[in-house]
């Protein structure tokens, strides 16, 4: 996939095609997000510079016809018109938390109360092979409710809950075009009867990590009995070397370092019954259980200390043989990307520090943000995908070149702009940012690339204005 170079044209392409009910606005609305993909994680005011562009952007978010659907709708549809392939859609849901002591009106209660804000539940396409990003195909906006005291299972299901947003993007994204696979990859937050219908009505796949091995299943007799029972029954397949990437605080251990894997692999055919307790949606659709297959992964030898893996996939894609199997574990494997655009809407673009006074606003600029947020993840992903890609191709030769006369190393190594690789180029942007490089660092993070493109923002920014001046 070809990125657009130009900031101008990348605004157009993204935002040009929006319905504000007046031209004026989108225009408005092209010109910010020009403006704020020049400096991503700046406040308006220093994303506008000019008091002017200030208030026409606080006047844009004010206006009632500027919804959150109609800045990032255009978008949406865009990355649903795919050429014919295969297309990982990762879905997840991230709290949106501006400061429980602002009290916005009509804001909800975030995490275990201590937060105010929103949940922001989003679907990023990505290629299947070679983990190109798309864009955004849907995303839904939803504000926390509490729960009922004392309700029994048939008047949860009954009630509007916070679980049908799985469903509701999944039908916002839509059935694929011809010669077009949809795969939802989804965590566990998904693993209910009722993903699975909205997934067949859309005539996508799935891969579904599974919540609860205890739950009964169909097995290949016909007998219903536990999943972890099942388990046990399947002979293994073969075993791979899975190479894990650092992370953090996990529930029962420490921070868990970056290691290979050892990884046991097996996999069956199996049914999911239909539940007892059924929400009005899945009484509409009268269905049969759900023939699908599962895949059992699970790390052996792991050193003392880490928490082992330990995935059990659900899937609509037949897997009939071990490389099936690796396949479908691949898929769930890039779902790590959806928190990587988590990461850059909440770091790389600092959503949740905006300060702006009503949700509505809020909401308006996430829609903004949300977009802009796909393009810092797409430029990132070509430094790790594409490392040798000429940077020129990418980047524009302007920043590359003040980069270089920033980074004295950088500037004695190559001769000209041309030289840097994408890869050097988010290195030593990253280094800018404060990142030391040593071999046991592994790859820069988000905090230290927008550190170093903050710099580097301010460098070409004071260049700019040098040249006026002259």
């Amino acid at each position: 996939m070809t990125i657009t170079m130009d900031t101008q044209t990348w605004a157009e392409e993204q935002f040009g095609q929006c319905d504000l009910n007046d031209k004026r606005r989108t225009r408005r609305l092209v010109h910010l997000a020009n403006q704020v993909l020049c400096h991503p994680s700046g406040s308006l005011p220093e994303q506008t510079a000019e008091m002017a562009d200030l208030k026409a952007a606080y006047r844009l978010f004010s206006c009632e016809d500027v919804t959150f659907e109609a800045i990032a709708g255009p978008h949406w549809e865009q990355t649903r018109q795919r050429p014919p392939g295969t297309y990982l859609v990762l879905s997840d849901t991230t709290e949106l938390d501006f400061g429980v002591q602002r009290q916005i009106a009509g804001m909800a209660e975030t995490g275990n109360g201590g937060g105010w804000g929103f949940l922001l539940h989003s679907a990023l396409v990505v290629t299947a092979v070679g983990e190109e990003v798309i864009g955004l195909a849907g995303q839904k906006i939803r504000y926390r409710k509490p729960k009922p005291k004392k309700e029994n299972a048939r008047q949860r299901l009954a009630r509007d809950r916070e679980s049908e947003l799985w469903g509701q993007v999944i039908d916002q994204v839509g059935p694929p075009l011809d010669g077009v696979r949809w795969v939802h990859v989804m965590d566990r937050g998904a693993d209910n009867f009722e993903v699975y219908c909205h997934c067949q009505e859309q005539k996508s796949e799935w891969v579904v990590r599974v919540t609860q091995k205890q739950r009964k299943i169909v097995a290949p007799d016909g007998k219903r009995i536990p999943l972890d029972a099942y388990l046990e029954t399947l002979p293994l397949a073969g075993t791979y070397e899975l190479e894990l990437r650092a992370r953090g605080q996990t529930r029962e251990h420490g921070p868990q370092p970056a290691r290979t894997a050892k990884v046991e692999v097996r996999f069956g055919p199996l049914r999911v019954p239909v539940p007892s307790h059924q929400s009005p949606y899945v009484k509409r659709l009268s269905p049969a259980p759900i023939a699908m297959w599962v895949v059992y992964a699970v790390e052996v030898d792991a050193p003392k200390g880490v928490e082992p893996i330990e995935w059990i996939l659900l899937t609509s894609l037949p897997v009939e043989s071990f490389e099936d199997a690796w396949l479908v574990l691949g898929y769930y494997e890039k779902r790590w990307l959806i928190e990587e655009w988590h990461k850059a809407l909440k770091t790389g673009c600092r959503v949740e520090h905006r300060q702006l006074k009503t949700k509505e606003r809020l909401e308006r600029i996430t829609g903004l943000l949300s977009v802009v947020s796909v393009r810092l993840l797409q430029l990132k992903s070509a430094a790790r995908t594409t490392p040798n890609r000429p940077a020129t191709e990418v980047v524009p030769k302007r920043w590359i070149a003040m980069l270089q006369a920033a980074r004295n190393k950088t500037r004695r190594r190559t001769s000209h702009s041309t030289c840097m690789t994408i890869g050097e180029f988010y290195r030593e942007l990253a280094k800018l940012g404060g990142f030391l490089g040593r071999k046991c660092d592994g790859e820069p993070g988000w905090i230290t690339i927008w550190r170093g493109w903050q710099k580097l923002y301010l460098l070409v920014r004071g260049a700019e204005l040098a040249e006026t001046i002259k």
